[in-house]
């Protein structure tokens, strides 16, 4: 079923102000979970071969962590943005608790970068009405996709049949900077740049794609 890898038109309509897809007819790349030393630079390196710009959804325990992969992604020109702080799945959390789990990840990355976040995407995918008073009083937007192309598995015939029956030109994709998904990530990469270039779509910037 196609709502295994795109959100429901009718969650959609339920949050118009989260953003769901490319903005323009540009695809986007996402990563969550990182920065990690397993995976990132891997995924820079093959981002810069194919002149790609992404949006990396970071956690700011992370962030703490391995602040060096940070300055690297941003010197690479890609953006940095909010995933919580701990990776929390925050629907079974107090609003207090989500706030600060919010909060602290802007801070690490203010931290590091001297620039709050303008995006946020919540942990797993998941979050209520709470969310979004939330945000707009961090002055964050909240950002889902439109495709997701299960990599964490760790199965790049997964990736494949994913990517091949719902890519679009306005789709925002997610994958995952993390072990989880560490022994397909360039072939995921390269997969979709050959279906997209197969399809006729471009490849957009996140200053482009979410504006």
């Amino acid at each position: 079923m196609k709502t295994f890898y795109t959100p429901p038109k009718i969650l959609q309509k339920m949050f118009p102000s989260f953003i769901w897809e490319s903005k323009v007819d540009k695809i986007l790349f996402s990563f969550d979970d990182g920065p990690n030393p397993e995976t990132t630079e891997t995924i820079l390196e093959s981002l810069r071969e194919n002149n790609i710009k992404a949006i990396f959804f970071c956690v700011g325990e992370n962030i703490a962590k391995y602040p060096l992969l940070v300055r690297k992604i941003i010197t690479e020109g890609h953006t940095i943005a909010n995933h919580s702080y701990s990776h929390q799945n925050i629907t079974f959390s107090s609003k207090l608790k989500i706030n600060e789990q919010i909060e602290l990840c802007s801070k690490a990355i203010i931290g590091e970068l001297g620039d709050g976040p303008k995006y946020y995407r919540p942990p797993h995918g998941r979050f209520d009405h709470r969310t979004n008073k939330i945000l707009q009083k961090q002055n964050l937007t909240n950002v889902m996709w439109s495709l997701l192309t299960y990599d964490y598995k760790n199965d790049l015939n997964i990736v494949k049949f994913a990517v091949q029956k719902n890519l679009t030109k306005k789709s925002i994709i997610v994958m995952h900077d993390s072990n989880k998904s560490k022994d397909i990530i360039v072939e995921s990469i390269n997969l979709i740049v050959e279906e997209a270039d197969k399809n006729g779509f471009q490849i957009g910037e996140p200053s482009e794609c979410l504006s």
